[in-house]
């Protein structure tokens, strides 16, 4: 049993070792009520669900309930650890406020009804707009946390059977860059790393990931390295002092919205001083000499004075980076949602492909996901992705899945790309799109600027059908709302973030009439009697294994193969990464070892976009710019972001995620552990902007952009000057609201409405805001100078004391429930 205090000491206590040995075995694990291991009736396989770690886990099962969660020692990923959204997060399925039973609008109020009375009205909707408009009239927005026999047959249903090109999931907010970046580097998606890198490499650097607190477990991984004889240098890019930044042998904390400048800088000096692989660039990539002119122009004085930060900085990250006999590079949202996503997050695998660090153990790359089951819409085509990582560009590939679903080609929709969720919440505001199928996310929270999607939600002539757990911001504005089955309560497979596969066994039953998600797309398929081309059901299974069965034949012959796996093998083994073939039976650890890459102008995923203005490239240009299939280095200028600090609005304000909360807490915040950890937003700024207006610690401010106002208490840390953070999952449901009454919390409804042009993924780390204190800690009113003029960016800022128990000890004293 776990005996530390999880909350106050989150990574849990360190297992030192060194570069080559085995990370050892630590197994966490916790039961409610001061029950043991002897009172478990049964443990149920599964992995995480409240992160992308993909850590293996056990459920335990009393009496029909869950009462608890074991690591599993055995498990690949995390050799029997847990984090606290594991050991905690599963208490929300025992919750009271558990939606049992489908909810329908009468008279304005939704009621509880029964699934034939939501299923007609949902078909009969479909129905109707199929008639009146054809399949351009009907979207559905998914998640990152349903499994992928329900990605592929949501899929199949869309693509398929309606035919409608409006299919993204919220995995858009997350991890469309990281697609994006692999397919613009390796014209293909797939994570080329792995988690065992770390065990063997000398540097790593971490791009905008906070792995600290959004993949607690694969820290402790990385501290135990730390710990160990040969420690790793760590190189950290982030504009805050996290704790990964205070581990960090350079800490690079830029300006936001200039991740393209300083990683141009780096590769200015790697090349300039010769750390380049110059047999590999040669033998296995093409694009060189464009990226090697177009860094020359960013010299590390140049970068420092756009960047603000010390050019002797620079020079030491190059360094470190380009010295390195092993070198890992993970990335995550401090890249992907911030200005210039894409372009930012392909220099990262410029650094590897220049230094030929790629399929080697130390030697990877892990454009990360932030959900646990991230990769699998992409690779499943739940993301507006083709399933099996096809082109949507190559006719060939449209025809190969028309033949795997029995389907005319001209069933699925491939005249115009794909909509993003972006464009999708555009459509419905403008009336193109009358029927929104939302499931398992909360796009009232969690998209940007949502007081324009709250208003978008409501209007009467949009259908809106919400499948969730619970009566979110966003079900409470549905005409529909369909109770789902969650994690333990039903069957399935999801891959992390290093292509590990893992299968989550039921435990339980689901509470009511709450169905899985699965069971509910099959029953809208029935019920629409969707029909292949020969007149056979066009969805052909009718449980999990046999959608997995499916998928297995999708993915044959692809990049994301899993034709080698079953859930036999994954209950003998469970911890497999794809591919998975008759040729490699135990999956592969690394991709690209032999430095031949799914680049081929016949198999590759995309033929690539420019990475300022995001346009195509047609098949005859890749073909000439890469007729062998290599792998490709991409060069881009750094631009100025589109909003920027003014005298009005002098901070740069930035969103991320705490340790302790995920999403839009429908989960965590029901996890009393977790609630009570990180009760409610707070703001962040650097001592010295605290000084300079005057602020204390605790005061109660309002942070406001050109989009709205949100009021937290102030947390002073270790933040670069100039730069505003909030947390961006607390909302209003708990509140039993959809949206504000009066005083906002929740960070979105000061971020803008704005993508980036290649990945399409929302900006959340680069607006303009300004702070005022509307009460001092303590309950006094007390006026404090506003923020008008410019916020000073120079100096260096002091580093903050206390961990992360302090931190929530500090937060529930400080910044607690209004």
């Amino acid at each position: 049993m776990t005996r530390l205090d999880r909350i106050a000491e989150p990574w849990g206590a360190r297992t030192p070792y060194a570069a080559g040995d085995a990370w050892p075995v630590r197994v966490d694990s916790y039961l409610e009520n001061g029950l043991t291991e002897d009172d478990v009736e049964r443990w149920v396989p599964s992995a995480s669900i409240l992160h992308s770690n993909g850590d293996g886990m056990d459920i335990a099962v009393k009496d029909g309930r869950i009462v608890g969660v074991r690591g599993r020692a055995e498990d690949r990923v995390n050799h029997g650890r847990l984090g606290p959204k594991d050991l905690f997060g599963w208490q929300a399925n025992n919750s009271p406020d558990r939606l049992t039973r489908p909810l329908v609008r009468r008279a304005g109020k939704l009621v509880e009804s029964d699934w034939d009375t939501a299923m007609d009205l949902i078909v009969a909707k479909t129905r109707e707009l199929l008639d009146e408009q054809g399949p351009s009239g009907i979207g559905f927005y998914t998640s990152g946390q349903l499994f992928l026999e329900e990605y592929f047959t949501l899929a199949l249903i869309a693509h398929g059977g309606i035919g409608t090109h409006h299919l993204d999931g919220n995995t858009r907010l997350c991890t469309a860059t990281a697609a994006a970046a692999l397919k613009e580097s390796f014209a293909s998606d797939g994570q080329p790393g792995s988690y065992t890198d770390v065990d063997t490499a000398d540097v790593i650097c971490l791009y905008g990931h906070n792995v600290a607190e959004t993949q607690s477990v694969l820290w402790s991984r990385m501290l135990d390295r730390l710990a160990g004889t040969d420690p790793p240098a760590v190189v950290c890019v982030d504009p805050r002092r996290t704790q990964v930044a205070r581990a960090a042998t350079v800490h690079l904390a830029p300006k936001p919205g200039t991740n393209v400048a300083l990683m141009n800088g780096l590769l200015h000096e790697i090349i300039g001083s010769g750390w380049i692989d110059r047999a590999y660039l040669d033998a296995h990539v093409v694009g060189f000499e464009e990226l090697e002119q177009r860094v020359a122009d960013y010299p590390p004085e140049k970068v420092a004075a756009i960047c603000d930060v010390p050019a002797t900085q620079i020079r030491e990250a190059a360094r470190r980076i380009g010295t390195a006999e092993r070198l890992l590079s993970t990335v995550l949202q401090g890249f992907y949602q911030s200005h210039q996503a894409t372009a930012a997050a392909v220099q990262v695998n410029n650094v590897h492909l220049v230094r030929g660090m790629l399929g080697r153990p130390g030697c990877g790359i892990l454009q990360m996901n932030g959900q646990p089951t991230a990769e699998n819409t992409r690779e499943c085509g739940a993301d507006g992705d083709m399933a099996g990582f096809r082109n949507w560009s190559n006719d060939a590939h449209v025809g190969e899945l028309a033949q795997l679903w029995n389907v005319d080609r001209m069933q699925i929709p491939h005249d115009t790309p794909p909509t993003h969720a972006m464009q999708i919440f555009r459509n419905v505001e403008e009336g193109s799109i009358r029927m929104l199928w939302v499931t398992a996310t909360n796009p009232v929270v969690s998209l940007p600027e949502i007081a324009r999607i709250r208003s978008i939600l409501a209007q009467e002539r949009l259908f809106l059908v919400v499948q969730d757990l619970f009566l979110t911001e966003t079900a409470q504005l549905a005409d529909v709302v369909l109770p789902g089955a969650t994690w333990g309560e039903k069957t399935g497979t999801f891959t992390n973030a290093d292509r590990t596969v893992h299968l989550s066994e039921k435990a339980v039953e689901p509470p009511g009439d709450a169905r899985p998600d699965l069971d509910i797309l099959l029953d809208y398929a029935r019920r629409m009697n969707l029909r292949d081309k020969d007149g056979r059901p066009l969805v052909r299974w009718t449980d999990a294994e046999g959608a997995f069965e499916g998928w297995k034949e999708c993915s044959r012959g692809r990049p994301c193969d899993y034709s080698g796996m079953s859930y036999a093998k994954l209950r003998e083994r469970n911890g497999i990464q794809w591919p998975c073939t008759a040729d490699r039976p135990d999956g592969t650890e690394r991709l690209y070892a032999d430095g031949q890459f799914f680049a081929a102008s016949d198999h590759c995923e995309s033929y690539g976009r420019d990475l300022l203005t995001g346009a195509p490239f047609e098949e005859s240009e890749y073909r000439a710019l890469n007729p062998e299939g290599k792998a490709l280095v991409k060069a881009a200028g750094w631009q100025e972001p589109h909003e920027v600090p003014s005298g009005d609005f002098p901070f740069w304000l930035i969103t991320g995620r705490t340790l302790y909360q995920f999403h839009t807490r429908t989960k965590t915040g029901r996890a009393p552990q977790l609630q009570a950890a990180a009760p409610d937003v707070w703001v962040e700024l650097s001592s010295a902007d605290a000084e300079r207006l005057g602020l204390d610690e605790g005061d109660l401010l309002e942070v406001t952009t050109p989009r709205g106002s949100v009021r937290a208490r102030l947390r002073i840390s270790g933040i670069r000057d100039g730069v505003a953070f909030l947390p961006f999952h607390y909302g209003y449901w708990d509140d039993g609201a959809a949206g504000p009454d009066g005083d906002g919390r929740a960070a979105n409804e000061l971020t803008l409405t704005d993508w980036d042009p290649v990945s399409k993924q929302p900006i959340f780390k680069t607006a303009a805001a300004a702070v005022r204190r509307l009460e001092k800690a303590g309950g006094a009113v007390a006026p404090a100078p506003t923020t008008t003029g410019s916020a000073p960016v120079d100096g260096t800022v002091p580093p903050t004391t206390g961990g992360p128990a302090a931190e929530a000890e500090h937060e529930i004293r400080a910044g607690g429930r209004r």
